[in-house]
């Protein structure tokens, strides 16, 4: 199972307040493989999760809180990772298709707040912007299946390319990931 765990993939969860939706991403996002989640919080304070099913996924991924989006995409970038984030963008032209983007590279995908989506600053900061392909009279899913679909798009990726029979971890980053978790 660590073995198979994605180093070069992962989520930002941007001020997102409800504690349910929280544990659903944290699960979605373990049961795909993704190792770290990275947390912006400066306008919401994280939510407490309870000790449910799917806030036990929290226990095996590695979170780091930011209270700035600058510093959270700064450490970002210096790990080379291409930052998408999702929103709605009024110049249609300007927004790509979730099934259009490589998923397959160092990856971080940014969720925003339920109500207000990413903040201004994530727009301007972000490498690209996305949309999931909706054709209904609703414009946005539920902010925890919203990363699920794209969490599982890049998984649908990573498979066709063989990146969950090969890890992204050296023999002794996984041996420590190993000792890490057992000692959970």
């Amino acid at each position: 199972m660590i073995s198979k765990r994605q180093k070069f993939l992962t989520l930002v969860l941007e001020n997102i307040h409800d504690q349910h939706n929280v544990s659903a991403i944290f699960r979605s996002a373990e049961a795909a493989g993704i190792d770290k989640i990275y947390l912006i919080y400066n306008t919401n304070k994280f939510p407490k999760i309870g000790k449910t099913s799917s806030a036990s996924a929290k226990k095996w991924i590695t979170t780091e809180k930011f209270e700035s989006v600058k510093d959270c995409f700064e450490e970002l970038k210096k790990n080379k990772f291409r930052i998408y984030s999702t929103h709605m963008n009024e110049e249609k032209k300007k927004n790509l298709n979730l099934y259009d983007l490589d998923l397959t590279k160092k990856v971080a995908i940014v969720i925003g707040n339920e109500h207000t989506g990413v903040s201004d600053e994530v727009k301007e900061m972000s490498d690209k912007n996305f949309l999931i392909p909706m054709f209904g009279l609703i414009q946005s899913l539920n902010v925890s299946v919203a990363a699920a679909v794209c969490v599982y798009e890049a998984l649908r990726q990573r498979l066709a390319k063989g990146m969950y029979e090969r890890s992204g971890y050296t023999k002794a980053e996984l041996k420590e990931k190993l000792t890490d978790y057992l000692n959970r």
